[in-house]
């Protein structure tokens, strides 16, 4: 984050420099400055970028004794010779049961912080260009027994898209929804639009956002 700043200074200032001289060579000079700059940041962006992502959580029944979370990501990789591709999740309860992926294959599990992180082997190299789609899904135990819940999103790599969903069961509906946007502070009170009654008499709230702030983690609450 620097960086970035440190390079937003510098082209503001050869800005600052080109309207006071006008001269063309400057101009190109400035081209130059601001293509390197692009690079910087694309280079930031880590090994892969996310092209579209989806997490759900599915409350099984009323009590919340009994969970299971779907993701989808597609992401594009950025760099040669990837054979990894690294999960994350937390919460309450007993979470990670029965962690199912594909592509690839969990090889290890470890902890840091409140975050568990799961290292996926892609069995094969993936280079700069390639794009796969991950499905995981994983079973949660005794995560969501109290009256308010919530359900969590954080942005770790340039992302085009983010859609959050939560399933409750037929028998006890959500009363309210909210999405935090954590760094920033932003409460945003989801209105009826978010709210579906599904055929199978099931209830969603759902939530979703184009380019969404990098390192910015986004948390959907409810009260049921």
């Amino acid at each position: 984050m620097e960086d970035q700043t440190l390079w937003s200074k510098v082209s503001d200032t050869w800005q600052l420099i080109i309207s006071s001289l006008g001269l063309p060579w400057f101009k190109v000079f400035n081209n130059l400055l601001t293509g390197w700059n692009l690079l910087l940041v694309r280079f930031r962006k880590g090994l892969y970028e996310v092209l579209d992502y989806e997490a759900s959580l599915e409350l099984k029944d009323k009590r919340g004794k009994k969970a299971c979370v779907r993701k989808y990501e597609k992401v594009r990789y950025l760099q040669n010779n990837i054979v990894t591709f690294q999960d994350q999740a937390w919460g309450d309860g007993k979470i990670l049961i029965n962690y199912r992926c594909t592509p690839g294959f969990p090889v290890d599990t470890y902890r840091s912080g409140y975050k568990n992180y799961i290292l996926i082997s892609l069995r094969e190299f993936r280079n700069q260009g390639d794009v796969d789609e991950f499905h995981i899904d994983w079973d949660i135990h005794q995560g969501f027994l109290r009256p308010t819940g919530f359900w969590a999103s954080e942005i770790s790599h340039y992302t085009d898209k983010i859609k959050m969903r939560v399933i409750f069961p037929k028998n006890r509906p959500p009363l309210q929804a909210t999405v935090l946007e954590k760094n920033h502070q932003r409460t945003i009170v989801l209105n009826k639009d978010s709210f579906l009654h599904l055929p199978d008499g099931t209830w969603e709230v759902s939530w979703g956002r184009n380019r969404p702030r990098l390192y910015e983690q986004y948390i959907l609450s409810w009260e049921w």
